[in-house]
């Protein structure tokens, strides 16, 4: 819901990033396995109940995901580099990997801390699971027949109420308030289903 919105609000900062990181030994992919990295460790750092740490290198990953594309866009503008279809694959591989260790991180973390249910988290996971196959089918299904959703990304994204820009707040918003996290699930879980919902209806629509 809020993507178009931020993306608006944060091509200026980021191409003024990509700019100070266009560097022969930095590339988009790299940039997108740096976020991964970060991601990854920010999990662990919130299933070992770091949460200040984990918050922290959760938005510098999302920062890192943000540049990846911005930086890959601003080579090929100025004709040092082609449209990768590797590194949008790169892209969105590394993003669910994100999403769904960062549930998986921050359930450990509240269970151990707090004694939070695991229940609305697995809510969470199925959801995104859901999320997930709707639009990837209906992106590869619009591909071989020509109805692609161009937005500038990879992939035919079929927006709803709960995007990319959704995600990084909720998954912060748990990291910065742990012992409300299996609540903020929940949810969070009710949203990511009704966008599953919308996106399924969606797709079968368009692609009829």
């Amino acid at each position: 819901m809020l993507d178009r919105t931020m993306r608006a609000a944060l091509s200026a900062p980021l191409e003024a990033a990509a700019a100070a990181l266009d560097r022969p030994g930095i590339t988009p992919d790299r940039l997108t396995v740096a976020g991964l990295v970060l991601a990854l460790i920010s999990a662990g750092a919130a299933a070992a109940q770091w949460w200040g740490a984990a918050v922290v290198l959760w938005l510098l990953s999302r920062v890192a995901d943000g540049l990846d594309g911005t930086l890959a866009r601003r080579r090929r503008a100025r004709g040092r580099g082609s449209e990768s279809h590797a590194g949008g694959f790169l892209d969105i591989a590394a993003d669910f990997i994100a999403y769904g260790v960062g549930v998986f991180g921050v359930a450990w973390g509240a269970t151990a801390a707090y004694g939070a249910p695991w229940w609305p988290f697995l809510l969470v996971l199925v959801a995104y699971y859901v999320n997930g196959t709707a639009f990837l089918a209906f992106s590869s299904i619009a591909e071989r027949t020509g109805r692609q959703l161009d937005d500038g990304r990879s992939l035919s994204f079929l927006g709803r109420i709960a995007e990319g820009t959704e995600t990084i707040i909720v998954h912060s918003l748990w990291l910065i308030l742990p012992f409300w996290a299996w609540q903020i699930a929940l949810v969070w879980s009710l949203f990511v289903g009704i966008s599953a919902a919308q996106r399924v209806v969606t797709g079968y629509r368009l692609l009829r």
